[in-house]
């Protein structure tokens, strides 16, 4: 290396002749001897030459910083480089690229901001339809008894802290006409919610009605335990009664898109043609006498959460709030 340098040296001046001599401004020099031979040493993953060869310039960032005049032009080309915009420039291709300055980096917010811009509509709707179809499956094959521990909601599941199946039990269906009646209203009236007001408003107002209308299921069960002392024999205790289905959160998503377009045409069961607002009134009156009458098949209490989901979601946006 040493030979190498002195020969770059001649080139530019062949007349005078050259002589080998260690550099006075690096202290560690020592003068070279053509009978070492560099021996290499390695120390928790760095390789460092013996102290004989420090000396020995190895690269040409030595040569600049060594000459002023050099080193000075190559400082006021920088300068020039700065001063033209070159740094911002350079950050500016890096943000195109992706990349972020002077930010905290939160492996949390940053997989939430791409799940936020991965959601759509018809995906959001189509995920909703297959988890329910696939807990829908789950009855088939699955213990019975942890199905009714976790995918359905009641009394002594609440009180047991099972308190994901207030969420889980909208995802739950055990009867085939159950299932698709729910859907169907989901894919219609959800893709109508989902492009007036996003997926994500979507999938957090289906979440809001079935997390209402199972709270509305508990209150309506704590209510009548006082009164089903006197119940018959053969009566089941409201306590023990478990309830399913995404009835809730779909009335929520059917009955904001029915607040909001009042005058919209509805086929009912595909044939008959009914105007949105009467409809609406319908489902909310039917589900009050079902209430009324104790049904004890189909949760009124239930139907009327997710309601009460869809008026407030109504009169929030009416006020210019696009999120629940």
């Amino acid at each position: 290396m040493h030979k190498l340098f002195s020969l770059k040296l001649i080139t530019k001046n062949p007349s005078k002749k050259f002589t080998p001599k260690p550099f006075k401004s690096n202290p560690f020099s020592h003068p070279v001897t053509n009978n070492v031979t560099p021996n290499y040493h390695h120390h928790h993953g760095f390789y460092t030459l013996p102290q004989a060869f420090q000396g020995t310039p190895t690269n040409c960032l030595i040569k600049v910083l060594l000459n002023p005049v050099r080193f000075n032009g190559v400082l006021a080309k920088f300068k020039g480089f700065v001063g033209q915009g070159g740094l911002g420039s350079l950050r500016d291709q890096f943000r195109r690229h992706g990349f972020q300055f002077n930010q905290p980096v939160s492996y949390q917010q940053t997989w939430l901001a791409q799940f936020r811009r991965r959601l759509t509509t018809d995906g959001v709707v189509i995920g909703l339809i297959v988890t329910n179809v696939a807990v829908f499956l789950l009855w088939r094959v699955a213990d019975r008894r942890f199905m009714v521990q976790n995918f359905m909601i009641q009394l002594d599941n609440f009180k047991s802290g099972r308190f994901h199946t207030m969420i889980t039990s909208a995802f739950s269906h055990n009867d085939v006409g159950h299932i698709v009646s729910n859907m169907i209203g989901l894919y219609f009236f959800g893709k109508s919610i989902g492009h007036q007001f996003g997926p994500e408003f979507l999938l957090m107002l289906y979440l809001a009605g079935a997390f209402v209308g199972s709270a509305f299921y508990l209150v309506h069960r704590a209510f009548l335990v006082p009164s089903s002392k006197d119940r018959r024999l053969f009566e089941p205790d409201p306590s023990k009664v478990p309830g399913l289905g995404a009835s809730g959160a779909v009335n929520a998503i059917m009955l904001l898109d029915i607040f909001l377009n009042p005058t919209k045409t509805i086929y009912l069961e595909f044939i008959i043609p009914v105007p949105a607002i009467l409809l609406g009134i319908f489902l909310v009156g039917h589900d009050m006498m079902r209430i009324l009458e104790g049904d004890s098949k189909i949760s009124g209490s239930a139907h009327l959460g997710g309601a009460v989901v869809a008026a407030v979601a109504w009169a929030r946006l009416r006020k210019g709030w696009n999120t629940l």
